[in-house]
């Protein structure tokens, strides 16, 4: 291959893929805009209908960011994140064997909108050692097809890549999936022998800032439709 034929392809190849993925990228910033405005309808729904039973619940909206919005439903903080790079469907994945990725390789490049779950008081003490933990994890390419990898009904409700297409309703539903796993998702007490032995420094440092790390899992690692912890 001579200088010019090299120019050429790298020409292509740099045209092709930018603008691919500026097309997917493109997509998923609008689909997640439609997603702030969902998140905000459900929780003013949610807060005038609790209100009526209890003052007390907090439920609250709040957009962080251009890819960043969050929502408490009481003690729960769910943040909703875009990740502003673009990513390519592993090899492995056997959605390269279907007929709509082989047909047509760019629908395997996605955006991805991460959902995930922490305790809102430890954003309200800054307890920098809390543990959150990703529900799921939402892919969307240029053709708008999406699936999502989560945790319980979020893990098998939405992985018809296929087929499915995402819109307002869509949104609607997963973020209702995910409010209502992390509702049922309690806090656990931690493990006696993991918190029995405390120094003065640290006694003192936990009055300062919360230093004991809390979780509802401790030791929990993200695996799709599995809720054991590891």
């Amino acid at each position: 291959m001579n200088h010019k034929e090299s120019q050429d392809l790298m020409f292509d190849i740099v045209t092709e893929k930018s603008v691919l993925k500026q097309d997917v990228f493109n997509n998923v910033i609008l689909n997640f805009k439609i997603l702030k405005q969902v998140l905000k309808e459900i929780a003013d729904d949610l807060r005038t209908r609790v209100g009526h039973v209890d003052e007390r619940i907090v439920i609250e909206y709040k957009e962080t960011g251009e890819y960043e919005a969050k929502v408490r439903v009481a003690g729960d903080l769910l943040i909703f994140q875009m990740h502003t790079n673009v990513f390519k469907f592993d090899r492995e994945n056997s959605l390269w064997k279907t007929s709509y990725l082989s047909e047509n390789e760019n629908r395997g490049y996605c955006g991805i909108i991460n959902i995930y779950n922490f305790l809102n008081d430890s954003f309200k003490y800054n307890r920098s050692n809390d543990l959150g933990y990703l529900v799921g994890r939402i892919f969307v390419n240029f053709e708008n097809h999406f699936m999502v990898e989560g945790k319980r009904q979020l893990g098998f409700l939405y992985n018809d890549f296929i087929n499915n297409v995402l819109d307002k309703d869509q949104l609607k539903s997963i973020i209702q999936s995910s409010i209502i796993y992390c509702l049922d998702f309690d806090l656990l007490v931690p493990n006696y022998d993991l918190i029995k032995e405390v120094s003065v420094r640290d006694v003192n440092k936990m009055i300062d800032d919360s230093r004991m790390r809390t979780g509802k899992r401790l030791g929990f690692v993200f695996k799709s439709n599995s809720d054991k912890p590891e």
